[in-house]
């Protein structure tokens, strides 16, 4: 029966000389929790560790995008689409798009993700060549004016072909590249950085009943099994990132069983992503029924994601998340950089 190995990721400064670093990161573990298909998990020491699983867990993770993954990034986002739960209608169109990068790279953006399909529940499918007319432009004005790598966020490979050619250089892929069989070739073939995201069905139906056996063990052999097939296809592991797909297919409690043991992802030796921004879940249990209104939820899943070591956060509200990062690891760690 498979085991998996959830390292249990500490920030406190007075760490045993056992400690290991989790992902060559900020974070240390001592401890894993052991889990398997329908047994009870439980804890165990690093020494009791595979060699190889204890390898893939304390790797460093190389640069993606030229960013160093010893450290967290903010992955601003930025929908150009008329019809996102959040913020639907008010960067679609070149000029709006590019103030709205400017002002989320001077905010302390790292990563720029452009969107041109809403992937909220129940949205409809978009038209490649609208797809295309919305994102393109967008991302050619942006590349031309910042110096901050941009993410193509589409499932699509004519619609990622014109976006690295507009100079985008990672594809983030919600489908996980299940949807179109030819994106990973074009990744490929362009060599650059790929996001495999979980979502159990498509944006029109993908909230309707979702169910798994174990939803964190579902997720991870999905993505362990995606991770496989882009190797395979010939993009290095080092440069493929990992998302939970959180609201994806998910439920409120499916939800907030991936999120207490995000750590467990860390196993595939892959960057993790983190996307909880604003989502339904924040506004369920935090009381705002408007997404707009769900900042300080959104922040707190997001520190807490960065507690677990996921290196990139994709968020809506760069500046807020930003100032909260910064004190988080100031105060986690008493290091304070006034650059």
């Amino acid at each position: 029966m498979k085991l998996y190995f959830r390292p249990i990721a500490q920030t406190d400064a007075a760490r045993p000389q056992s400690a290991r670093t989790l992902a060559g990161g900020w974070c240390w573990f001592t401890h894993v929790e052991v889990l398997q298909r329908g047994r009870a998990a439980y804890v165990t020491p690093v020494t009791d560790v595979p060699a190889d699983v204890l390898t893939r867990l304390c790797a460093a993770r190389a640069p993606i995008c030229g960013l160093d993954m010893g450290i967290a990034h903010l992955m601003g986002i930025l929908n150009v689409t008329p019809d996102s739960f959040s913020d639907g209608g008010q960067f679609d169109g070149v000029a709006p798009a590019l103030r709205q990068a400017e002002a989320m790279a001077a905010a302390g953006a790292c990563l720029i993700d452009v969107g041109g399909e809403s992937t909220r529940p129940g949205a409809d499918f978009v038209p490649i060549k609208d797809e295309i007319a919305r994102t393109a432009p967008a991302i050619r004005e942006i590349s031309g004016r910042l110096d901050v790598p941009i993410s193509i966020d589409t499932r699509k490979s004519e619609v990622a072909l014109q976006a690295l050619s507009a100079g985008a250089s990672l594809v983030n892929d919600v489908s996980g590249f299940t949807y179109d069989l030819q994106l990973a070739e074009f990744a490929r073939a362009a060599s650059v950085p790929v996001c495999v995201m979980h979502a159990q069905g498509d944006p029109a139906t993908m909230q309707q009943n979702p169910t798994y056996d174990d939803v964190l063990l579902d997720v991870y052999d999905f993505l362990e099994t995606q991770v496989e097939h882009l190797t395979s296809r010939g993009i290095a592991r080092d440069q493929i990132v990992v998302d939970p797909g959180i609201g994806f297919g998910k439920t409120l409690a499916h939800n907030l069983a991936l999120l207490a043991r995000l750590s467990l992802f860390h196993g595939l030796g892959c960057p993790i992503l983190l996307g909880a921004s604003r989502k339904k879940f924040v506004g369920t249990i935090g009381k705002a029924s408007l997404a707009q209104e769900r900042m300080p939820g959104s922040v707190a899943v997001a520190l807490e994601g960065v507690a677990q070591g996921a290196q990139i956060v994709r968020v809506h509200d760069v500046a807020e998340t930003r100032q909260a990062l910064n004190l988080w690891q100031a105060v986690t760690t008493g290091d304070y950089n006034d650059a």
